[in-house]
């Protein structure tokens, strides 16, 4: 199996809103309030409306479920759909705190992007799976370099 780089963004969040302690974890809800997509076949910006509802185990590690649109430059719309887990570590605690920015090899952050599109030029996304990798910068920012899998 082999991977072929799609595209980067970066999603901007707004600050937690903290559901709490429940039966599954604790809850927590983030607002996506925009971003940038790069990459040489989809590049344009994240949508606000979006929102990231992670829940963090006792184990402190979360699981990401996140839903958001790329509004791409030629005015395409694209549905992404994501599950994922991060492990909070040093390195994610001190990013979320806005002291530094995290890098990809700093803590184990994968995701499963799921794209959606009734857009006839990128139809291909909708036949297409992507895994990603994630990281963290102050702000909150949450940055992402997505691969579709060959």
């Amino acid at each position: 199996m082999e991977l072929q780089h799609e595209f980067t963004f970066n999603a901007h969040l707004a600050p937690a809103i903290p559901v709490g302690d429940g039966p599954f974890g604790n809850r927590r809800i983030r607002e996506v309030t925009g971003g940038e997509v790069t990459g040489e076949r989809i590049s344009g910006k994240v949508g606000s409306g979006g929102a990231d509802w992670v829940l963090v185990g006792p184990d402190g590690w979360g699981r990401l479920d996140v839903r958001l649109t790329i509004l791409t430059d030629d005015g395409a719309s694209i549905y992404v759909q994501y599950f994922g887990v991060i492990e909070y570590n040093d390195a994610v605690h001190a990013a979320n705190a806005g002291e530094r920015s995290s890098e990809y090899s700093d803590q184990y952050f994968r995701t499963a992007p799921r794209l959606e599109t009734g857009d006839e030029r990128y139809a291909w996304v909708n036949r297409t799976l992507f895994v990603g990798e994630g990281r963290l910068h102050p702000g909150p920012v949450v940055e992402y370099r997505v691969h579709r899998v060959l």
